[in-house]
Parts: structure tokens; C-alpha cells; sequence
């Protein structure tokens, strides 16, 4: 499956704004400029040249990813990392391994904060329709165990169905906006041996909590399989660090 990605990866077709704000962005991560300074638009043009429309939109392209401000008199200021729209799929694809790691360990204890109460709302809310929807989802992934890729998906659609009985928009729009992210760390843990078969088991958990009408059962299940998934994901980032 790896290799799948990174053939996909391979011809993806960037504009050149966003080649050469994929470059900065490196470069301001990598400490490659003077702290707090970026490139102006002029010195975009000649390192890279570029024409000056070329420049201002890789301006916009970092400035709408909170990367840098761009202040009166057409100074540029890279703001504060932690401050930077993380739930970017273009940031996440520009910044370096060991950042995406850490990432992914926020984006578990943003999950273990939330997904557990959302399971036991929706355990006291939730409609036939939905549980007939969320079965199919849970059959779905048992018949593609032998495919991450494509599971990954049903098991973000799972995920969201739940959301979506809980009947909250903002919490809804919370989950959404972190699905790059979501689906970068199912990419890790689905690849551990019988990671996906455990994963299906687990769902039918949750599952079988929603259909009981179960909120603290509900809670109880969706936190298990939280849990073990951030312990597929510890175990799988310190089997990478060996390899490197």
C-alpha cells in the first residue's frame, strides 16, 4: 500500500504557486531564514524567477495557511507555529515526518476528547436509518480487510455517521475539518499485522452499543478503540525510528 501512495504522490500535478510555497514552507520549517522574516514577493521573483503574479499567489497560498502575514509597506512576517492551519492537507504534506508524528499524537487526544462523548450522543439519539447505515459500513470493512486503502475510507464514513447522530454541527465541522489528518493516522495504524481485522471487531463494538441504546457502553467502546489505536500508532512510529 505504501508504495501504491507514494506512486500517487509521485504524479500529482502542483501550479506553481503552491510548488514554490511548498519550498518556503520547508525552508521556514528547516530554519532557513532569520527568525520571524520571510521572502517578500520581489524576492520570490528573482530567486525563483518567477513572474510577480506567481509571487503574490504563493504569498496567498502561505498567508490562508496562517504561515505569514503580510504587514503594511509589503513586509512579510512568518507568524507563530503553533498558529498555522494544521489541518491543511497541503501543510500536512509539506512538513517533515517527525512533525506529522507529533500530529498525529495531538489529533489522538483531540479524538479521545470528543469521539467518546460523541458515541454516547448518539447512542441516545440515534435512528434505525442510521444504524442500518452504520451495519452496512461494518460489513463493508470486513470484506475489505485485505485492502487499507479502501477501507480507510469506510472507517472515516463510520466515524462521521456516528458525528452525525450526535446532531451537533459545530462538533460535526470539528471531526470533518480534521479528516486529513484522520485519514494519515488510519494509514499508519491500518497497516499493522491484523491491524484491520481488530479495527472491524472494534467497530462492531461501538455498534453494538448504538444499537443498545447504550450512551456509557457506547462511550466505553469507542475510548477502547482510541486507546488501541494510539498504541498501533506509538508501536508502528518506534518501528519507523529503528528503520531510519
Amino acid at each position: 500500500m505504501q508504495r501504491r501512495q507514494e506512486s500517487l504522490d509521485a504524479v500529482k500535478v502542483r501550479t506553481l504557486p503552491v510548488q514554490v510555497a511548498a519550498h518556503l514552507t520547508r525552508r521556514i520549517v528547516g530554519g532557513g531564514f532569520e527568525a520571524g522574516r520571510a521572502p517578500s514577493e520581489l524576492d520570490i521573483t528573482q530567486e525563483f524567477g518567477v513572474s510577480r503574479v506567481v509571487a503574490r499567489e504563493t504569498l496567498k497560498i502561505l498567508a490562508s495557511l496562517d504561515i505569514v502575514d503580510v504587514a503594511q509597506g509589503r513586509r512579510v512576517v512568518v507568524r507563530p507555529r503553533a498558529e498555522w492551519d494544521y489541518l491543511s492537507p497541503l501543510l500536512i504534506e509539506w512538513l517533515p515526518p517527525e512533525i506529522v508524528d507529533e500530529l498525529l499524537q495531538e489529533l489522538h487526544q483531540m479524538r479521545a476528547l470528543l469521539e467518546p462523548e460523541l458515541a454516547a450522543m448518539a447512542a441516545a439519539a440515534v435512528t434505525d436509518e442510521t444504524l442500518e447505515r452504520l451495519e452496512g459500513e461494518i460489513d463493508r470493512m470486513a470484506a475489505l480487510e485485505a485492502d487499507p486503502e479502501a477501507y480507510l475510507e469506510v472507517d472515516h464514513e463510520f466515524h462521521m455517521e456516528i458525528c452525525r447522530a450526535a446532531d451537533n454541527r459545530i462538533l460535526d465541522r470539528i471531526m470533518y475539518s480534521a479528516r486529513w489528518l484522520g485519514t494519515a493516522s488510519r494509514r499508519v495504524t491500518n497497516e499493522a499485522p491484523a491491524g484491520l481485522r481488530r479495527a472491524t471487531a472494534q467497530h462492531r463494538k461501538i455498534y453494538e452499543a448504538l444499537v443498545a441504546r447504550d450512551p456509557e457502553g457506547a462511550r466505553a467502546a469507542m475510548r477502547e478503540h482510541l486507546s488501541n489505536n494510539y498504541s498501533t500508532l506509538l508501536a508502528e512510529k518506534k518501528q519507523r525510528n529503528k528503520r531510519r
